[in-house]
């Protein structure tokens, strides 16, 4: 039954966590969500299957430690995995599973997720997945070992790590640890073990973030949300449309900026990323940049640019992910300029990221600059 919520005691599905002492919780209770989500007999033993929902820990209060479970899922599209430091529903770090994809560079993804919004767009390759053969309709052990800025993702071999994730994106907090699966196909999971330790051993060395190209904004001011809408068939903007509340967000290491660190797109999927310069000369700037899910580019109110990045916008194996794979000549005026980005989401990742092919005769402006540097440190 949709939004079917419930509690069930753990006894046979979690043992008790380890914190310097044990702590019993055995009375302590899952919430369960989704459509077909209950306790059942799976391959031989007790496990809880769940399909288009979620088993969450509420009291687990979780920061580092060890998270274990065996899961089995059939061979089908689908979305598998634990979620830890959950804040609340829509902020937590994330790892799951996609049977579909067995064998193949993105058979799984560690993400974070901000206000709702999973960023696998904005965070894949080396460090957020790893290529996985998955047994099928049999049970699959799961490691995950959570330090306090990386994991480490153990899946079938409990010796070796398959997957070290990159650092954490997401400040350090405790919170809850959950379990989900897909609208696709149930999965099951029994033998969940988790254990508190605050200094958990990591074996796997941690990949390094390609830092940002020169030239790189690492900055910029952003706008609330408003609808996308709004600016349909627009190619000119007025002082109106841009009365909105302005945020500073400084970029990652790699100079991509995740929106949704700021808000949910959920109810208004567009905001302004707005970068102010000042150019020497009248002249036109090459800039490089990327953006999920679709932009328009203004400069001085003036549209010069349109596209879109999203999932199968280009063909249906299509994944929209991030990359400094567009340019565009700006057509600046001497003196002072204003370039804005119209970023809209639907889902998967909310960012954006540009470098100027060179900045010879460009002053960009010094207070989001700063923050750059200061975030930086």
């Amino acid at each position: 039954m949709r939004g079917l919520v419930f509690s069930l005691f753990l006894t046979c599905l979690i043992a008790p966590a380890v914190f310097g002492q044990y702590i019993s919780i055995d009375d302590n209770t899952w919430q369960i969500s989704g459509d077909e989500s209950k306790i059942v007999d799976h391959l031989g033993r007790k496990a809880l299957a769940l399909k288009a929902g979620r088993a969450i820990l509420a009291d687990s209060d979780f920061l580092t430690g060890t998270i274990e479970f065996d899961v089995s899922f059939p061979n089908q599209r689908n979305f598998v995995g634990v979620m830890w430091r959950m804040q609340d529903g829509g902020n937590f770090e994330d790892f799951y599973m996609r049977p579909h994809q067995s064998g193949k560079g993105d058979a799984n993804q560690y993400s974070p997720v901000f206000n709702g919004n999973s960023g696998w767009q904005l965070y894949h390759g080396e460090g957020y997945s790893v290529p996985t053969v998955y047994q099928f309709d049999e049970w699959m052990p799961v490691k995950v070992v959570v330090g306090e800025k990386r994991a480490e993702i153990y899946l079938k071999d409990m010796d070796a790590p398959a997957l070290v994730t990159h650092e954490f994106k997401r400040e350090a907090a405790s919170g809850m640890v959950g379990f989900k699966a897909g609208r696709f196909a149930t999965a099951y999971f029994s033998n969940i073990r988790v254990t508190k330790n605050a200094n958990p051993q990591l074996v796997g060395k941690a990949p390094a973030i390609k830092p940002a190209d020169a030239n790189t904004l690492m900055a910029y001011k952003v706008s609330g949300y408003f609808d996308e809408k709004m600016l349909e068939n627009k190619t000119r903007l007025t002082s109106a449309e841009k009365q909105l509340s302005w945020y500073d967000l400084a970029c990652e290491a790699d100079g991509i900026a995740n929106l949704s660190r700021l808000q949910s797109h959920r109810e208004k999927n567009t905001v302004f990323v707005k970068i102010n310069l000042e150019s020497a000369q009248k002249q036109f700037k090459e800039l490089q940049f990327g953006y999920s899910d679709r932009v328009k580019v203004f400069v001085n109110d003036r549209l010069v640019y349109s596209g879109n990045n999203g999932y199968q916008s280009r063909d249906f194996r299509y994944l929209g992910t991030i990359g400094l794979f567009d340019s565009v000549h700006l057509p600046l005026k001497k003196g002072e300029n204003e370039i804005l980005f119209a970023v809209s989401e639907t889902f998967g990742g909310w960012g954006i990221i540009s470098r100027f092919a060179d900045t010879d005769g460009l002053t960009i402006e010094q207070a989001v600059q700063e923050l750059a540097r200061q975030t930086a440190r």
